[in-house]
Parts: structure tokens; sequence; C-alpha cells
């Protein structure tokens, strides 16, 4: 057993870095193994030498974001955990660099994971990015920040957001109203992204003047779109048909992002996804990256990491059973 001793400049970084109800402090100690105390703005951590080395690690890490302004969590610690039993602390000065975009209410929207911080930076350096990844990764979201950032710097003239209307379950016919109350649903979560950077009322009167188009996919249809920011959300269950149309309504002076998680298809069994066929054919074309995201860079609840997880061994599982069966079978 050892102990050491880390100084702490600023008492509020403590109070960040430890949580409500000291939760973060908690999950550190339960993690690793060891006790970590707070006296007279010192933090000290007594364990197995290895563990409080980790700790060390993990808890200067956490500081370092906290002086950035970062508000730190559960989710944010077991993240920069990980990173440490993986030997890349060094990765953490990394994090919460940059800002993407600022809410309406002021919030700085930055990336939380290594994954995210290489997708914006995708987005950022090519005319078309793809990204790839489960649920809670981030993918719609910081697309649309940095849709917004785009249009607020006038490096384009409208924000085009648009996805497939294809049914997980549910059938377009039995939902009230007309064709646009219809798809309204599937566009939801393109909405709440907007309204959450804008606000309501900046977001209605660019709407008014046509500088944001929310629509599905079929309304792309014989369009060039020039000057543009273009975002394809739920392109996993776009056909190859669909998915040919949009990459080919790029006009000069736009970019395009393309988002979906190939581990949720709604298409029936016999076609083939437009996600996935892309992913295959533009592998390697300039100004064309495609950026994965896994489990690790989910920034939602701690359990929607675990319930991916859950599922991509469940798979893994059945594509191992069938390539074993297949090869008992020659």
């Amino acid at each position: 057993m050892i102990e050491k001793t880390l100084g702490v400049d600023r008492m509020e970084h403590i109070i960040n870095v430890f949580g409500s109800f000291d939760e973060n402090l908690r999950l550190i100690e339960n993690e690793l193994g060891v006790r970590v105390t707070d006296r007279e703005n010192e933090i000290k951590i007594s364990g197995e030498p290895e563990q409080v080395i980790y700790a060390e690690h993990a808890i200067n890490g956490l500081m370092s974001l906290a002086a950035k302004g970062e508000r730190i969590d559960t989710q944010s610690v077991s993240y920069i955990l990980k990173l440490v039993l993986d030997g890349k602390e060094d990765k953490i000065s990394e994090l919460a660099k940059d800002v993407i975009c600022v809410t309406a209410k002021g919030k700085p929207i930055k990336a939380k994971t290594l994954g995210q911080k290489r997708y914006v930076e995708a987005i950022g350096k090519n005319i078309i990015t793809i990204g790839i990844g489960p649920a809670g990764t981030g993918k719609t979201y910081l697309a649309v920040a940095a849709a917004v950032s785009a249009f607020r710097e006038k490096q384009v003239n409208r924000i085009i957001l648009t996805r497939p209307a294809v049914e997980a379950g549910e059938k377009l016919g039995f939902l009230p109203g007309d064709l646009q109350n219809k798809v309204d649903p599937y566009l939801r979560p393109l909405y709440d992204a907007l309204f959450d950077m804008l606000g309501p009322e900046t977001y209605a009167k660019y709407m008014e003047r046509g500088n944001i188009e929310v629509a599905p996919l079929a309304y792309m249809r014989g369009r060039t779109l020039d000057d543009s920011f273009i975002i394809l959300d739920e392109a996993q269950n776009t056909s190859r048909e669909q998915m040919k149309m949009f990459l080919t309504r790029l006009g000069f002076g736009s970019k395009m992002v393309i988002t979906g998680d190939v581990t949720q298809i709604d298409l029936p069994k016999d076609k083939v996804s437009g996600l996935r066929e892309a992913e295959r054919l533009l592998k390697g074309i300039e100004d064309i990256s495609i950026c994965r995201l896994t489990g690790e860079d989910v920034v939602r609840h701690r359990l929607v990491q675990k319930i991916i997880e859950a599922y991509d061994s469940e798979r893994e599982k059945k594509v191992q059973n069938l390539s074993k069966y297949r090869r008992e079978a020659k």
C-alpha cells in the first residue's frame, strides 16, 4: 500500500471532479480499488502502487478538464478511466479543446471523446463525411452543431437536414394528418438539435426565409444544392438508389455529412443498405472521409453503452456460430 498527495489550486475544481454527493469519486474508487480523500486543497490517494498511479493520472486528467470549464459527470469519469487504463492518458489534453458551436442558451458544444474529436475534424477538412456508429455517439448532434457554426460564419447560405421516412415497426399511414404531419415524427431529432442550437424563434425565422430546410429524403430528388451544409441522418435506411441520388445532389460550395448506424437497418431483408454500399465504394476517395464511432464514444446514460455492448456481443456470437456451421458443412 502507498499514498500519493496531489495539490489543488481551486476548490471548485475538486467539487466538479468529485461530483454530486461524491458520485464521481466513488466511481474512481470502485473501478481502481483505491481510497481518495481531500484535505485542505490536497487530494490523497491510497492503495496498491499501480492502481494509485492510475488514479493519479485519472484525477489529474479530470482536473485539467474542469479547469477548461467542462462539467464532469460519471460518463466523463468512465471515459477518462478507460483512456488511463489503456495507457492513453496523454490524449486527455486533446479533449474539450475546440468549441464547435454555442447553443441558444450559451452552452459550448465540444467533442467529448477522441472518436468524436476525429469526427468533427473530418467534417471540417472534407467535403463529404460519413459518420457510422451506434446510438448516443453524437453523430447527428455534432453534425448539426458544425452546420450551424458554418452558417453563422457565412461559409454556407443554407442548412438542409434530411432523413429517409422508413418505418421501424409502425406504418406511416396510421399516423394522423397530412403528409407533412406524417413525416414530422421522423424528422423530430433534427428539429430538436436545431432548436437547441438556435432557439425556437431564430429557428422559425430562418425556416421562413428558406435558410433552413428539414425534409424527407424523397424531397431531394432533382435538385442541385449549392452553398449548403447538407446532413443525411439515419442513412442506414437508404436504398443504394437513394444514396446515389443524395450524393449527386452535391453542389459548389457545399458540404455533406451522412450519419447512420449499420446495426439498426429497418429496410426489407432483400434490400441493400445505401450506407453500407457507400462505405465500401467511397473509401479512399479524396475529400471523402469515413469515420467510425464505437461504444466508447457514447455520451448518453452509461447504461446505453452497456446495452450496445450486450447487443454487439450477441451479434458477434451469431457471426461465429454461422462461420462454424459453414466450416462444418464443408
